[in-house]
């Protein structure tokens, strides 16, 4: 039965109740309108109103929760879906939507990943270029300036010196640069010790202690996993470097129910009431592309916590600690 029909066979049978009522009742309507017939009629128009706003609001209660659905609906943060009830079009209405939603969170979940592997693309072509041709240039220019400083009288070869230690520190730089780029440790040796080297190389501002927990026989993850896993510590690591103000940074990567859970909190200022940038966002993108739960808020004893639980099919044999 469409929507139309029903809301109108609700007034209708309102309607004729309340035809029925004077055609059988012992009501009267005299001329002029004595007080009690007016109370009475008034107390029967006021109960038709509240008897059809009661069937009406039953009957297009569904409606009201796939409007709440629409408001608060995130792609980046996939919820549960309106359950389908009602009947005709109320139901058609809720499966449509439900659709529709699926539909968008996978074109969603595609053109994130289109996105993501052409970042990653960039990443390896620039840290490549920064490899091979600046680092490169900068050696030789180390190598020149060795030369020229043995040569140079004493007092030049000093200021020369110095020059060569800026131009170490630039190339240390450099390569620094292109390992955040291009973590080529993620590729040989493993998720555990890309986050190690991760941590090690990360610059930490005086007063902030960062304290790693890494657990022993992980289950296996493949390379998309292991990416995602290591970009999400990577941004973690890096808003609390810049922004959190903390002074303590606890990282763990341990063996979970679902399959590998990443945790990293610290005891800064939190997340507060800003609202996500790109760089969170991007977070919760890469985390729906391997079907992973994140987790942004504040820790148990303030602060910020970063939790990633990330699903893996479970073998017989246990995987060793770092390994591929």
């Amino acid at each position: 039965m469409s929507l139309f029909w029903r809301i109108f066979l609700l007034n209708a049978a309102v309607l004729v109740a309340a035809g029925a009522l004077l055609l059988l009742g012992p009501i009267t309507i005299s001329t002029p309108v004595l007080l009690t017939e007016a109370m009475i009629l008034t107390g029967g128009i006021a109960f038709m109103l509240a008897a059809n706003a009661a069937l009406l609001r039953l009957g297009l209660f569904p409606l009201q929760r796939v409007t709440r659905a629409m408001t608060t609906t995130d792609l980046l943060r996939p919820s549960p879906r309106p359950e389908v009830a009602g009947h005709g079009e109320i139901a058609a209405l809720i499966e449509t939507f439900n659709t529709m939603l699926d539909r968008l969170e996978a074109e969603r979940a595609t053109s994130s990943a289109r996105a993501l592997s052409a970042q990653e693309a960039e990443r390896r072509r620039v840290a490549q270029e920064l490899h091979d041709e600046v680092g490169q240039t900068l050696t030789a220019v180390l190598l020149e300036l060795k030369r020229v400083a043995d040569q140079a009288p004493e007092p030049l070869r000093g200021e020369l010196r110095q020059v060569q230690e800026i131009t170490r520190g630039s190339l240390d730089e450099i390569r620094r640069i292109a390992r955040r780029l291009r973590p080529g440790v993620l590729e040989e040796l493993g998720l555990v010790s890309a986050l190690t080297a991760l941590i090690t190389e990360t610059p930490t501002p005086d007063g902030l202690t960062i304290r790693r927990r890494m657990g022993k026989d992980l289950p296996e993850l493949d390379a998309e996993a292991e990416l995602v896993v290591y970009r999400i510590a990577q941004e973690a690591l890096t808003n609390t470097v810049r922004h959190a103000r903390a002074s303590r940074l606890e990282l763990s990567l341990r063996s979970s129910p679902c399959g590998v859970e990443l945790r990293i909190r610290d005891d800064g200022r939190g997340l507060g009431d800003t609202p996500e940038g790109a760089g969170l966002r991007g977070m919760r993108e890469r985390a729906l592309l391997i079907g992973a739960e994140l987790f942004l808020g504040a820790g148990p004893q303030g602060g910020t916590e970063v939790r990633l639980d990330v699903p893996v099919v479970r073998h017989d044999v246990p995987v060793r600690n770092g390994s591929r």
